[in-house]
């Protein structure tokens, strides 16, 4: 359906019509074993298939069958190794926050790629207020910080300001994400 501006719309539509634009489409239906799985794999997915259902009271081969199904509807994308950056030399944590100069769907892509083809940044957001972007960047020493400040944000064409904040002591790193 389409909806022409000026054109009155019922209510039963505009719902449905804000759903397809928010919501995402398809999403993974979970039951209370697939809440523990998860938690436990973002936990620790290094532990065997038998001990994880040990944890969630599955076997070995339905456990693998659910990481398949998160698999396949992209809920897990991947595994990792997570490094403590307390304990890995010379690792500089920064917090940058980001405005710029002119918005656009086109100005907003470009400086996505810029920030997605860097290692280093480690998170990236896109947020309201104030600033356009929150990054996470982890450098190995100042002077590669410093390389790195200046490729994604003095260099870039559409960076207004930016503001720099070095962290001294990471409380909690990780990747966690709540599934309820």
């Amino acid at each position: 359906m389409t909806v022409s501006a000026g054109e009155p719309v019922e209510i039963e539509t505009s719902g449905a019509l804000t759903q397809q634009c928010c919501v995402p489409r398809h999403r993974l239906t979970l039951d209370e074993i697939d809440h523990r799985l998860l938690d436990e794999l973002q936990r620790d997915a290094s532990r065997s298939l038998r001990v994880l259902g040990e944890k969630v009271g599955l076997s070995a081969s339905a456990v693998q069958r659910r990481i398949d199904r998160y698999r396949s509807a992209k809920v897990l994308t991947r595994h990792v190794a997570v490094l403590d950056p307390r304990r890995t030399a010379d690792i500089v944590l920064a917090v940058v926050l980001i405005t710029l100069e002119r918005e656009s769907s086109g100005h907003h892509d470009a400086f996505r790629r810029r920030l997605l083809a860097v290692p280093e940044v480690q998170q990236a957001y896109d947020v309201a207020g104030e600033w356009d972007y929150v990054v996470l960047l982890a450098a190995t020493g100042m002077d590669r910080h410093n390389e790195l400040a200046n490729h994604l944000f003095n260099d870039a064409p559409n960076v207004k300001r930016y503001t720099t904040m070095f962290v001294l002591d990471p409380l909690r790193t990780g990747t966690y994400l709540p599934t309820r």
